[in-house]
């Protein structure tokens, strides 16, 4: 089938363009041409599952994804199906099942059904749960194991893939040569490191990448190139071995661009917030300015239990800096598998720090939202207050639990409220306030 590339370039403006052209106040030309030359994905695979568009890239808000998915120590339907739930309910923008064990397949398509959002998977974490039920080990994997899966999972109807095809033979070297303290955390780049010394064999990823686009160009996902060798602790950060799988990263989006297929670059987990600005731009230069996704990036180690919090920090930098796409970390981040209340949290703390980039890099009505907010407190409009924020169902508990029925103020304040003084003594009413 034509791909959304494809069919761009031959000037057809599909629905999912125009649709995210007019949520993010841009005009259908100027939003293809940023999707041509690769600094904009829309993912969306053609496998007829009905997909929210959704734009990821250069001049639109900052995206947030929830990751969600069950582990061989624990596989529930219900408790995804509830995670997937809390993280519409809390506005992500996406989604991805990182499911590594159980039924892996079939959850993903009961996920899939239960959704609009556009969908991401992890192959890998797939092939090797398949091994490792096969035979006991994940290294029993295969080059066609793999490319099999990718096929499987795009015909379910994945919008998107993290695929980790940046972890060379040469950059293990590099790895090897840097004296990390924790070495790797991705789990994906684990598990092609093992495959790789195991078979002492290159990355079949990365070398049948043509064959992985043709799987992806036919069903027309999404790749989002993975950074295997993204640093785990702040220590590890911004090192040669995380350098070198960022220029083959770039090399493999531009391939994957002139293959008719749309990509973005995954990028690093732990990094001070010092480093994080040039991490992003160094990202996007060696990428031509393809979208950038990052895990957090979280900017300390000594959080747990309130990681979500370290990776908003790191979040609202790196997207003012020019990050496109921000995963979300919840609470149990280091801890232990999320529960739907931790994804909850994960995504409301994410979508603070996207919007604060959003305001940070001018886009387009972000700042508006503020303005109302402020205007509401000026007119002391509890209710539009609540409505108006982020989180309406925490921000009305707290108010509602707090309130005196006797003041307009709330009760911090109470008759002394600033905004009751001043107005008063201005002779401004409530409702003449601009913006209410």
């Amino acid at each position: 089938m034509t791909t959304l590339l494809k069919l761009l370039a031959g000037g057809v403006t599909t629905p999912a363009l125009a649709e995210v052209a007019q949520a993010e106040s841009a005009t259908a030309s100027e939003l293809a041409e940023r999707v041509l030359a690769g600094k904009v994905v829309i993912p969306a695979g053609n496998c007829g599952r009905h997909v929210r568009a959704t734009g990821i890239g250069a001049g639109l808000r900052t995206k947030v994804n929830a990751n969600i998915g069950a582990s061989s120590e624990f596989f529930s339907e219900e408790a995804e199906l509830e995670k997937l739930a809390a993280a519409a309910g809390a506005g992500a923008d996406t989604v991805m099942d990182l499911s590594s064990g159980g039924g892996v397949a079939f959850l993903r398509r009961r996920l899939l059904a239960a959704t609009s959002m556009p969908f991401g998977t992890v192959p890998i974490y797939e092939a090797a749960s398949l091994a490792r039920d096969r035979s006991g080990s994940i290294v029993s994997m295969t080059r066609d194991d793999l490319l099999s899966v990718v096929e499987s999972q795009a015909g379910d109807g994945v919008d998107f893939m993290t695929i980790h095809a940046g972890l060379t033979r040469s950059a293990l070297e590099q790895l090897e040569a840097e004296g990390r303290i924790m070495d790797v955390v991705s789990r994906g780049g684990a598990f092609m490191i093992a495959w790789m010394v195991h078979h002492d064999r290159e990355n079949p990823f990365y070398e049948d990448f043509d064959l992985l686009l043709d799987i992806l160009a036919r069903f027309d996902v999404t790749v989002s190139l993975g950074d295997g060798l993204r640093p785990g602790c702040l220590a590890d950060a911004s090192d040669r071995a995380q350098f070198a799988e960022l220029v083959t990263l770039g090399n493999l989006a531009r391939q994957a661009r002139e293959a008719g297929v749309q990509a973005m670059i995954e990028g690093p987990g732990h990094v001070p917030l010092g480093e994080i600005e040039a991490n992003v731009q160094m990202a996007k230069k060696l990428a031509e300015g393809a979208p950038f996704y990052v895990l957090g990036p979280l900017v300390t180690d000594v959080a747990p239990g309130y990681d979500h919090i370290t990776a908003a920090i790191g979040g609202a930098l790196a997207g003012a800096a020019g990050a496109d796409y921000l995963c979300y970390v919840t609470p149990s981040e280091h801890l232990g598998l999320p529960k739907a209340e931790d994804v909850r949290l994960g995504v409301i703390a994410s979508r603070i720090a996207a919007h604060a980039a959003d305001i940070a890099k001018g886009v387009s009505g972000a700042l508006d939202w503020d303005v109302r907010m402020a205007a509401a407190r000026k007119s002391l409009d509890w209710q539009k207050q609540i409505n108006l924020s982020i989180d309406p169902v925490t921000a009305g508990a707290i108010y509602n639990g707090r309130r005196s029925a006797d003041v307009p103020g709330c009760s911090m304040c109470g008759e002394l409220c600033a905004m009751k003084i001043v107005s008063e003594h201005l002779g401004i009413k409530a409702g003449e306030i601009s913006g209410c």
